[in-house]
């Protein structure tokens, strides 16, 4: 039985929905019987929730604490310095998570920190972790590695943390092996992969039913995320563009909505493009299971959600080569995997899939392979190594300790 305490920023909250709801996924399978979770989500400091601030506004609407799928949350506040603040970004969140720690530990006596995402979160877990002594495990999940790591600051402190945590886990082998290639120890980064809810995501009963009573007749693409540039739905509007008989659906909502819908009426295609805004994850399901493709035209990803969603609806992929997306789209029954990320080799791909598209129930089939529960069991068995190694570590030191004492 362990005592677990999670740490990332981007754990969900009721006015942020969508934020990093896969963590949620992932923390609900980790814990296994007897064991406790306790979830710290740090949110930026901003003193007004008036809507003009946009998102900001979002940081101070959110709840101080909550409790999700039984798992108590709490959300304490730390100061962010906007451009110039991201070097010291993980000892400001480190510096102002402490003393609301020390008092959770006073009722939670953790025994491991899980921290995700490795830039500021992870580094910040490695800081409180040495205050608290108590180890601490880490996950990269895309941008933290594509991105951040590719800075020389950001990249020296995300290795320090590397070395000193008892393990790192990447969502896809890609993420993985950049971290290794970037100095990272190849022994205790490993790859532990998403997984996806396939009670939830499922194939419908009567799928012609379904899209009867969904007014869809037409070759449909379906587009899930935030509307925002390196998702690259406005890839998606192009392409069908060139396809004439072919609709889209936008799942999603976000600050570049104005401009995908100026590109849809510009390109002539505003009649075949359906912006859907934010869809609950209960109702995505339906959406999937209604498209006869799911198009990911993102720039940079991890594995992403919509992948392995989609495939457990039965419903197959188009996806740019990025990152983790070429570990999925691997086999025909996964979809197609276009040759770059452009507008010509999305259109493509989107023909070639529509003109030979797999069984559905083999893309159901194939895409049980991500069960949160095995995602699950591999994470535990890394924090209970954690845990197991901090505590042969303290009881050598103790007997080291007792041994110069007898000299």
């Amino acid at each position: 039985m362990m005592k677990i305490l999670v740490v990332s920023s981007l754990y969900p909250n009721a006015v942020q929905r969508r934020h990093g709801i896969f963590i949620e996924h992932r923390v609900g399978h980790v814990a296994g019987p007897g064991d406790e979770v306790r979830v710290v989500a740090p949110i930026p400091w901003f003193p007004s929730r008036h809507p003009r601030f946009g998102r900001y506004a979002d940081f101070a609407s959110a709840p101080k604490m909550a409790v999700r799928r039984g798992v108590p949350i709490t959300h304490p506040r730390y100061p962010v310095i906007p451009k110039i603040g991201m070097a010291s970004a993980p000892w400001l969140m480190a510096a102002a998570l402490y003393p609301r720690i020390a008092r959770l530990r006073r009722t939670f006596d953790f025994d491991v920190i899980d921290s995700y995402y490795l830039y500021p979160d992870g580094v910040a877990a490695g800081l409180l972790a040495r205050w608290f002594d108590r180890p601490f495990v880490m996950s990269a999940l895309g941008s933290d590695v594509s991105q951040i790591a590719q800075h020389r600051l950001e990249r020296a402190m995300i290795l320090s943390a590397i070395e000193r945590a008892s393990a790192t886990t990447a969502v896809a082998a890609a993420l993985r092996d950049a971290l290794v290639g970037l100095g990272a120890p190849a022994d205790r980064t490993c790859v532990v992969e998403h997984g996806v809810d396939l009670t939830l995501f499922s194939p419908p009963q009567d799928r012609a039913a379904l899209r009867a009573r969904m007014g869809i007749a037409a070759p449909t693409i379906l587009s899930v995320g935030h509307l925002i540039d390196r998702k690259g739905h406005d890839f998606a509007i192009r392409a069908i563009a060139s396809l004439p008989d072919v609709r889209l659906m936008i799942a999603g909502d976000g600050p570049c909505e104005p401009a995908l819908r100026a590109l849809a009426a510009t390109l002539g295609v505003s009649g075949r493009v359906d912006f859907l805004g934010h869809v609950d994850q209960h109702r995505l399901p339906e959406l999937y299971a209604a498209a006869d493709a799911t198009a990911s035209c993102s720039d940079r990803e991890g594995i992403a959600n919509v992948l392995l969603e989609s495939l457990a609806c039965g419903t197959p992929l188009v996806a740019t080569p990025v990152w983790g997306s070429p570990e999925v789209v691997r086999v025909p029954e996964a979809g197609v995997l276009t040759a770059d990320r452009s507008d010509a080799a999305i259109a493509d791909g989107i023909a070639r899939l529509l003109s030979n598209l797999p069984d559905r129930a083999a893309t159901r089939t194939y895409g049980e392979r991500y069960d949160w529960r095995e995602t699950g069991r591999q994470h535990r068995a890394l924090l209970a190594a954690a845990v197991a190694g901090h505590a042969a570590n303290r009881s050598g030191e103790q007997k080291v300790t007792k041994a110069r004492g007898m000299l």
